[in-house]
């Protein structure tokens, strides 16, 4: 009896994951993307970056770049419950680290800049640009 509604239950799960599986790839846009959909226009490096809590300001940011340079920024960092840095808008979730395999550092950062709402732009030596809600400010870290 227990391995029977163990067998049902995987099929439900098999089918409901089939079924919205093929919802998802009808309803994908590439780069212009409705506001509820913008967390689209990123990808996270590794299941291990959070990004789920960016706010929608952040979102917009990171679909803005994607719209400048037509490709979608990998989210290297996103909020860390403990930042080795105090104060980091890392640790409230307002901060994201991103690459962006094939552009410059220099045309990643162009369309950073010309984001609504952008607050800090940082680069680092090994390619990966912050980008954050906070306060606007610029650096370089090499």
């Amino acid at each position: 009896m227990q391995n029977a509604s163990l067998i049902a239950m995987a099929g439900l799960f098999a089918l409901q994951s089939a079924t919205g599986a093929a919802g998802q790839d009808t309803k994908r846009q590439a780069i212009h993307l409705p506001e509820h959909e913008a967390r689209l226009a990123y990808a996270v490096q590794t299941v291990s970056v959070r990004a789920g809590c960016f706010p929608t300001r952040l979102r917009a940011i990171l679909s803005h770049i994607a719209a400048e340079t037509g490709r979608r920024p990998i989210v290297t960092s996103g909020h860390r419950p403990h930042p080795s840095r105090h104060g980091s808008l890392h640790g409230k979730c307002l901060a994201a680290d991103i690459r962006m395999p094939g552009l410059s550092e220099r045309t990643i950062i162009a369309a950073a800049k010309s984001a609504p709402g952008i607050g800090g732009i940082g680069s680092y030596c090994n390619g990966i640009v912050h980008v954050d809600v906070g306060p606007q400010r610029r650096w370089v870290d090499c």
